[in-house]
């Protein structure tokens, strides 16, 4: 049986793999016609990599020194769970920055293509070596597959690209657990898979969040407020080291981010499924409930596919997925306007599709699995998958710009930057309470129904399309540098305008993705919780014991600690890029008139040294303050270490994720001309609230939900020695 558990996870995790390797190969095959777009695209895949390689070289010895302790405590196995858990978040990470800095450059152009043939405009050279692209040579509207426009050729790139690094996160997670489970056959062990994969990813999230913020308030500050220049502007020496920051923190480091999530939740669930029992002789559920999330995350691969062809015509089979989906009910119009190049529809009807055969497919499993309960496991699911799309559609209602609360905050800016950063303060707080009542039903309904279990099943439900939910995600800082190359291009502004728009809903989505991964923790974290209680034998947590006090102080107290030491980092960071900036504008002759070439690469320099230096103390100390309480003051403080940190750690979480989207989009709004526009005192208010929400959302914010689990499954695979 257990056997059979691996070769199906395996098989759905090769699909995966299959899936996001034939959509590579169709996005390969456009070129960009554009000298300069080529270069700038070139020069950041390059940076962007460099980081890469040089930020494992860093995490290399940790690995070693961290899998040595382990052989030696607690045997081989741990060990090799530990680093292949490892290997495998870096693998998703590298590759998921590898696709990304390769469909950058190919989203701009596929803009600027759109436009060709909308327009039949032709486009200056770049330089004297560009060869000009006639009109003629760009297919009319009419002729385009789907008569997509302009922003759905840049849509079907920036998606195309954003599918594959999802696909590849899902697809080494179910290879990683299969091949882990198949050398060890013991769930106890497995969870140093987990432990591997958090380690890697709050270093990832950290350094990347610290480069990419570093780079992004420094170019804002100096570039947009003091000089008056736009984003992205070529004159402005910290613009490249912005846009390979994008790829660093928001794909590198989100990849490792959402890699941890989703195979932590399987694990917790797995762990608590072996020794869980529906009847009352006590018998465990045993296999049952080990495959029973493993098979959950393989269904979700398949409802992820089908979501994905629903978005993108670059998928294998779109066609006839699409063809098949008109024949139903009302579905031919929906078809009809994804085809049309609508991207926020389009990206909400593939997530709802994927969330709809993930609920179909669920039941199926549920009563195959366990028939007597199937309902009250199925519903368990159900509550978490249901619960994961609200937060997401209410983290869109707090943070997009199409609703009162973020044009409250662009609003706000007629006063000054102070009320522009009190407003978005506020904002972040209220938007809380819907999220953590949607949390606490849903743990509600799937204790009732199917006790610890249920709750670890909602958590899976939550990440089980993370598929589809990281390509979503993904796809937003693709078309966010594929705007800062057309802008550094000197493209016809219509092209900014695609990826630009194409921009913000990717900030909508990512905010809505934040929130997901956040809800998941919540739930994965407290079946971790739940896990590391029946490992350590301790049947309650007293909060009248001092030890359990003083662990629950200790815990919510770390997300403020890990907060102020990843947003200290990243003001240190900016402080040393502004002064950079500003230098070059004073000393290089010609800067300004466009004459002068930035030192581009000491911009770069400054944002890599910080995010290596500044990223090992938040780290480390996920994993040796949980160890010493553990060892110090026993394994019941260990245990209110660990609930205290998930009240304070999701709270937090969800307040700056929110108020960072607000600020961004508040931004954004005033840019397309409300409040003044660019250039205006209003713009200069937001973008200083917009600097103040970057760490927020980019660096601390995301980087807690990380910090939960990690102590949470190093107090679990450590049970043993306490």
């Amino acid at each position: 049986m257990w056997l059979f558990l691996v070769f199906i996870t395996l098989v759905f995790g090769v699909l995966a793999g299959l899936y996001a390797w034939t959509v590579y190969q169709k996005l390969d095959e456009s070129k960009i016609g554009h000298a300069r777009v080529a270069e700038l695209s070139e020069i950041i895949h390059g940076g962007a990599m460099a980081f890469l390689k040089k930020e494992y070289s860093w995490l290399a010895p940790f690995v070693g020194v961290v899998a040595i302790l382990l052989v030696s405590a607690l045997g081989l196995g741990a060990a090799f769970a530990f680093i292949l858990g490892a290997l495998c978040s870096a693998t998703a990470g590298y590759i998921g920055m590898y696709v990304a800095t390769n469909s950058n450059g190919r989203t701009t152009y596929a803009a600027l293509e759109g436009i060709q043939a909308q327009e039949k405009v032709e486009v200056a050279p770049a330089d004297d070596e560009v060869e000009v692209v006639e009109p003629e040579a760009a297919p009319a509207p009419e002729a385009k597959a789907g008569a997509l426009n302009a922003a759905g050729n840049a849509l079907e790139v920036a998606f195309s690209g954003g599918s594959i690094v999802g696909m590849v996160v899902v697809g080494l997670g179910l290879i990683g657990l299969a091949v882990a489970y198949l050398f060890l056959n013991d769930v106890t062990a497995l969870t140093a898979f987990g432990m591997g994969a958090s380690s890697i990813a709050l270093f990832a999230r950290v350094g990347g969040g610290i480069y990419t913020k570093a780079a992004d308030v420094g170019a804002d500050l100096v570039g947009k407020v003091e000089a008056g220049i736009p984003e992205d502007d070529p004159r402005n020496p910290a613009v490249i080291a912005d846009n390979v920051g994008d790829n660093v923190g928001d794909i590198a480091g989100m990849g490792a981010d959402l890699f941890e999530s989703y195979v932590n939740s399987i694990l917790a669930a797995m762990a608590i499924g072996a020794v869980y029992s529906f009847t009352k002789d006590g018998a465990a559920l045993g296999l049952w409930g080990i495959g029973f999330p493993m098979f959950l995350a393989a269904w979700g691969v398949f409802a992820s596919i089908i979501g994905c062809m629903m978005i993108s015509q670059k998928a294998p089979f779109a066609d006839t997925v699409r063809a098949i989906a008109k024949k139903l009910p009302g579905m031919a119009g929906v078809i009809q306007r994804i085809e049309d190049g609508d991207a926020a529809f389009a990206l909400r009807t593939g997530t709802f599709v994927a969330g709809g055969l993930m609920i179909a497919g669920t039941f199926v499993l549920s009563v195959l699995f366990f028939f007597s309960n199937s309902i009250s496991v199925f519903l368990s699911v159900t509550s978490g998958v249901l619960a994961g799309i609200i937060i997401g559609i209410v983290t869109e209602i707090y943070t997009s710009g199409d609703y009162k609360f973020v044009k409250a905050v662009a609003e706000s800016s007629n006063t000054g930057a102070a009320t522009v950063i009190l407003s978005g303060l506020s904002l972040g707080m209220m938007s809380t309470g819907i999220p953590v009542l949607l949390i606490c039903l849903s743990t509600l309904i799937s204790y009732y129904l199917a006790g610890m279990f249920g709750v670890a099943v909602a958590a899976v439900g939550m990440l089980s399309i993370t598929g589809i939910s990281l390509s979503v995600d993904a796809y937003g800082p693709i078309a966010d540098n594929a705007g800062g190359i057309a802008e550094m291009s000197e493209l016809p502004e219509g092209v900014r305008k695609i990826t630009d728009h194409l921009d913000a809903i990717g900030n909508t989505t990512a905010a809505m993705g934040k929130g997901l991964a956040i809800g998941s923790a919540a739930l994965t974290a407290l079946a971790l919780f739940v896990a590391y209680s029946q490992a350590a034998k301790i049947d309650k947590i007293d909060i009248m014991n001092p030890y359990v006090i003083i662990g629950l102080l200790i815990g919510g107290m770390l997300p403020f600690i890990f907060c102020s030491l990843s947003i200290d980092a990243v003001s240190k960071a900016a402080g040393s890029m502004i002064e950079e900036v500003r230098r070059q504008f004073r000393e290089i002759t010609g800067i300004m008139e466009g004459t002068g070439k930035p030192e581009y690469e000491k911009c770069v320099a400054i944002s890599t040294h910080a995010a290596l230096t500044q990223m090992v103390v938040p780290g480390v100390m996920a994993i040796v303050v949980p160890v010493l309480v553990g060892f110090l003051l026993g394994k019941e403080a260990l245990g209110g270490l660990l609930g205290g940190s998930i009240v304070t750690g999701v709270m937090m979480a969800l307040f700056m994720a929110n108020s960072g989207g607000a600020w961004d989009n508040a931004k954004k709004y005033i840019e397309e001309g409300h409040f003044g526009g660019k250039g205006s005192a209003n713009h200069a208010a937001a973008v200083v609230g917009d600097t103040v929400g970057d760490p927020f959302k980019d660096t601390a914010g995301p980087a807690l939900n990380i910090l939960i689990k990690l102590m949470t499954v190093v107090a679990l695979v450590l049970a043993p020695l306490f």
